[in-house]
């Protein structure tokens, strides 16, 4: 009992532990940022306004009179001569005895006096209720069944799985979609037990071993997908779409930003019904809920995916269609404009930010996203902050410059040298704090003494009083402290980038050496990117934004997104830059220490941008990265292709088995031939009309025209702007513009069946009802025809030649089994067919941030000598191989002579050791005999935390574009040099670079 009593109060005492943690971290948030306040209190006024009113004015259905709508009582089922005299008619108090009465509507008159209708949210009979659970569960039954498979990573789960990862340990990644998905999948798999451990890093790499919940995850786009439902025929093709079916079955963005473009029609649809009963109707509760609910889902939808711009351009639209016919009693018009940008502009921005809010306070740890954004938004971050710094450098400072533009990192060198060119030490670009970063800048004339002599050695200026500062124009050398050499340039061709207005960059010379001409570099101040009068004239810490110039070649010390091979640690290329564009040639000073500013000296340090001041960053870098991802993609598809169902993505294929997204064929083309079938309508109507006919007259015209046109506008505004897109564009993106398509295509065969006189249908509805099961049981056989590649389900290449139609749908049958009998005795490999996949979260263009050394990893360089140096690799030598490897401790006198234990212990206390890591290979055949292998030359380590090559910056050369570049070329003109390729293994399935997003709109 004792023990169960004392484990009781651990756990007690780790969730009390847990609870403060979470309290910690949201206060220390919030001061950080005290600009959540303010978000807070508009949110909360916002919604507390709405609840004040609302409850005011009850508006459940109990406090209202009930209704019946009367039979036979639409306009188009009057026999009246003019069906635009007629009126909707329902029964009063829903009494059928009541004689009927006629319904306020837009479309015959203003308002009907004296009509009471029912404050109610919607007026809809039983029956349609009871369809609308049977179709519920229906899309339950679809988009559940076997939602446990496959049991491994597919496709983008890459993405935003490890998203959800990351949320769960607060480390800050990049990715172009706003948070609300992501943040819901993360809190589904957090409520599951997720703890953040598996990193969903390639396709095909197994959950169940290491106990992902990822049911529970995928669960959530499910949920989504089942409530994205419209009238009894439109959910019916919904349900039976293969590819909603298939994204609503995987941890994915696309079900939810479904979910949230459907309740954003529904409750825009459900207010211009309102709005339309007229003036004594508007600012009802009513009215105010379904405004507001619209405002919420626009939100909600752009807080998904930025689509939801698309959407808020239709609401947009047919709002300003609406004012504008408002427009005439400005009386009127004031307060509904006034409505509507509270409800359509402030709630979506609020909704908005306030996800950002939660993202921010989520992600307060550096991670490998952070390398995006600038120092000040790193500096936000845990262990990213640094300490106060003086601000004036001098010379004899010891200084840590970073790179501006590319927030590659830091200048950066260490004791390995390039294989090609001068074989000098290498300059690279490293991106995270390291002694390697230190440099000393030196007069090009060392200090006179009070004799009037020259000080030598690199300590002079520490006892020179006072300091001299360090003004635009000034001559200076780097010396790099740690290797004892200093930054050197001359006409060399840099080892990657081997275009001739590019020169290498290297560390030459040793200690004692006073070094060259070729060390000699110029400061020139950027006034216009300098913060500060006084930051304009002298070089100032963070403040001063400078450039290096080479004194003997004119050149300018230059860094851009291109990556250098294994032998530099992957780390980004500098070099010295003829003409070398302004971004990237911008440094600025971070870290600065001098003996001569004490304590007393001005301190600087970066500014707290805020909230605001992050959330637009990121919406930029957002911006710009969403745009950057133009490289093809093996399944990347453009627009003219989606509405035909030309291509799909392949997603999964293991074990015999394969996920392929397709559309399902009935429902993509007859959705597509009702949008062509409106289109000419509208066409042939504005003909007519101009001539002079009027059809506009006829009641089922002009609703006809207004309903359908509604949807088909939602269709061409979630459709047409991606043809302006260069970036890479897939499939999916055409489901918001396919779910508006569906519902003209319901819309269209409504009126067809129902509406329209003078055909027959609608005095006959048993003829219209049939054709909706017709279509519908055709739309269920040609998913089941397909299911197999929705649910990777066994299929065989029999079955699966005869449906594939086209040769652009591109899955391969032969993938599958040649009988269903082959998968019983099928044995499964739980980490076979894993592809391996790139950085989830780095655009191919962009040089790959990488990955926070964990505490501890980074060695001091006095200590140390290479930078996070490891074990190189062992030289090949024929017929030897490698058993065994070993590590050990070896002391030396000065001379380089082993020291034994013995005479270690003698000298303990009396001398001081330094420590130098050092790899060495011995080698050894068959009988023991030592072999020595030739001399190899150093080989520079990857990053301790790095997740493998980022092949799509490796060794790539930059081709030449013109002989002697303009100084004044645009920034574009480097970066479009920059190329990559990516390299995948052809038809395998791959991840969207867009959580390179970088993900996709």
């Amino acid at each position: 009992m004792s023990a169960q009593a004392a484990g009781r109060a651990v756990i007690s005492g780790a969730k009390a532990a847990g609870r403060g943690a979470d309290k910690s971290v949201l206060n220390k948030e919030a001061k950080r940022n005290p600009e959540l306040y303010i978000l807070f209190g508009v949110m909360s006024g916002a919604f507390g306004l709405a609840g004040y009113y609302l409850g005011r004015k009850p508006t459940s259905a109990s406090s209202e009179a009930k209704v019946k709508v009367a039979s036979e009582s639409m306009p188009w089922q009057s026999e009246s001569p003019n069906e635009s005299d007629a009126k909707y008619q329902y029964h009063p108090g829903g009494n059928l005895n009541n004689a009927p009465k006629d319904a306020p509507s837009a479309l015959n008159t203003v308002i009907v006096p004296n009509v009471n209708l029912p404050k109610v949210f919607f007026l809809l009979p039983g029956s349609d209720y009871q369809v609308m659970t049977v179709v519920t569960l229906v899309a339950a039954v679809v988009r559940l069944f076997r939602i446990y498979q496959p049991s491994s990573v597919v496709f983008d789960e890459v993405h935003f799985g490890g998203f959800a990862s990351k949320y769960i340990k607060g480390r800050f990644f990049m990715d172009v979609h706003p948070p609300l998905a992501k943040l819901l999948l993360t809190l589904a798999g957090w409520l599951a037990g997720f703890d953040g451990e598996f990193d969903f890093k390639d396709i095909g790499k197994d959950y169940l071993e290491p106990g992902v919940p990822y049911v529970a995850m995928r669960l959530l786009p499910a949920v989504c997908g089942i409530l994205t439902l419209t009238a009894a025929m439109g959910a019916g093709l919904i349900i039976f779409e293969n590819g909603l079916l298939t994204q609503a079955r995987l941890i994915l963005l696309d079900s939810p930003l479904m979910i949230m473009t459907a309740f954003t029609a529904l409750a825009f649809t459900s207010f211009t019904n309102q709005h339309e009963q007229g003036p004594s109707k508007a600012f009802e509760p009513s009215w105010w809920f379904w405004l507001a609910m619209t405002g919420l889902g626009l939100g909600a939808t752009v807080s998904v995916k930025w689509v939801g711009l698309f959407t808020i351009a239709w609401v947009g639209s047919l709002t300003v269609l609406q004012l504008w016919i408002l427009l005439g009693d400005y009386k009127t018009v004031t307060p509904h404009v006034v409505a509507r940008i509270f409800c359509l502009i402030i709630i979506p921005l609020t909704f908005y930010m306030g996800m950002f809010a939660i993202h921010f306070i989520c992600l307060v740890n550096p991670g490998d996203g952070d390398g995006f954004m600038s120092s000040e938004f790193q500096a936000t971050l845990n262990s990213k902050s640094m300490q106060d710094v003086p601000v004036d450098i001098a010379f004899g400072s010891r200084v840590s410059i970073r790179h501006h533009n590319t927030q590659g990192g830091y200048l950066h060198s260490h004791n390995l040298m390039y294989p090609t060119g001068s074989k000098q030490q290498q300059i690279t670009l490293y991106p995270h704090k390291d002694e390697n970063n230190i440099w000393l800048l030196e007069n090009q004339t060392q200090p006179l003494g009070i004799d009037g002599e020259p000080i030598n050695g690199t300590s002079a200026w520490d006892v020179t009083s006072p300091p001299t500062y360090i003004k635009d124009g000034d001559t200076l050398k780097l010396y790099h402290l740690p290797t004892h050499r200093r930054l050197h340039s001359h006409d060399v061709r840099p080892p990657v980038t081997e275009a001739d207005w590019q020169n290498e960059v290297s560390a030459y010379g040793y200690e004692g050496f006073d070094g060259d001409a070729n060390d000699y570099f110029r400061v020139e101040i950027i006034k216009k990117l300098s913060d500060g009068e006084e930051a304009k004239n002298r070089l100032r810490t963070i403040q001063t934004k400078f450039k290096l110039v080479h004194v003997m070649t004119g050149c300018v010390l230059f860094s851009h997104k291109v990556k250098l091979p294994e032998w530099a640690s992957e780390q980004q290329e500098v070099t010295c830059a003829k003409g070398g564009t302004l971004p990237n040639s911008v440094w600025y000073i971070e870290q600065n220490e001098h003996p001569q500013l004490g304590q007393s000296a001005e301190k600087v340090n970066y500014r707290n941008p805020g909230f605001f001041g992050k959330f637009w960053e990121l919406q930029k870098v957002m911006w710009h990265t969403n745009a950057g991802l133009v490289e093809s993609h093996a399944w990347d598809s453009r627009p003219p292709s989606w509405p035909i169902l030309r291509r799909g993505i392949n997603f999964w294929g293991k074990d015999h088995r394969q996920i392929y997204l397709i559309g399902n064929p009935v429902v993509w083309w007859s959705s597509t031939l009702a949008v062509v079938i409106f289109v000419t309508f509208k066409g042939l109507a504005v003909l007519r009309w101009q001539r002079g006919f009027n059809d506009y007259d006829n009641t089922v015209f002009k609703r006809f025209d207004y309903e359908v046109g509604t949807s088909v506008l939602g269709w061409a505004f979630h459709y047409f702007p991606f043809y302006l897109m260069q970036r890479q564009l897939f499939l999916h993106h055409y489901f918001p513009a396919l779910y508006f398509a569906v519902i003209a295509l319901c819309q269209i065969y409504d009126y067809v069946t129902t509406r329209i006189p003078g055909i027959g249908l609608r005095q006959r509805p048993l003829i219209g009802r049939l054709g909706a099961v017709i279509f519908l049981a055709l739309s269920m056989i040609v998913f089941a025809l397909y299911s197999p590649l929705a649910y990777g389900n066994p299929w065989t290449q029999s079955a699966c030649n005869q449906v594939k139609l086209f040769s652009t749908w591109d899955w391969d049958c032969n993938t599958f089994f040649d009988d269903y009998s082959q998968y019983a005795t099928q044995s499964i490999n739980a980490n076979a067919d894993v592809h391996k996949t790139d950085s989830p979260l780095i655009p191919t263009n962009a040089a790959e941030p990488p990955k926070q050394p964990a505490a501890g990893d980074q060695k001091p360089l006095q200590d140390q000598g290479i930078s996070d140096a490891p074990e190189a690799p062992p030289p090949a030598v024929a017929s030897h191989s490698v058993i065994s490897r070993e590590e050990k401790v070896e002391f030396r006198d000065q001379d380089g002579n082993i020291l034994d234990a013995e005479q270690v212990k003698a000298l303990e206390g009396k001398v001081s050791f330094q420590t130098r890591y050092e790899t060495r290979t011995r080698m050894v055949d068959s009988e023991g005999n030592e072999v020595n292998p030739e001399q190899l030359p150093g080989v520079a380590p990857p990053h301790p935390d790095a997740e493998g090559i980022d092949r799509e910056t490796v060794g790539i050369p930059e081709p030449d574009v013109q002989e002697k570049p303009a100084a004044q070329r645009a920034v574009e003109a480097d970066e479009s040099k920059e190329q990559s390729i990516a390299q995948s293994d052809k038809g395998a399935a791959k991840p969207a670079s867009e959580g390179n997003e970088a993900t996709a709109i």
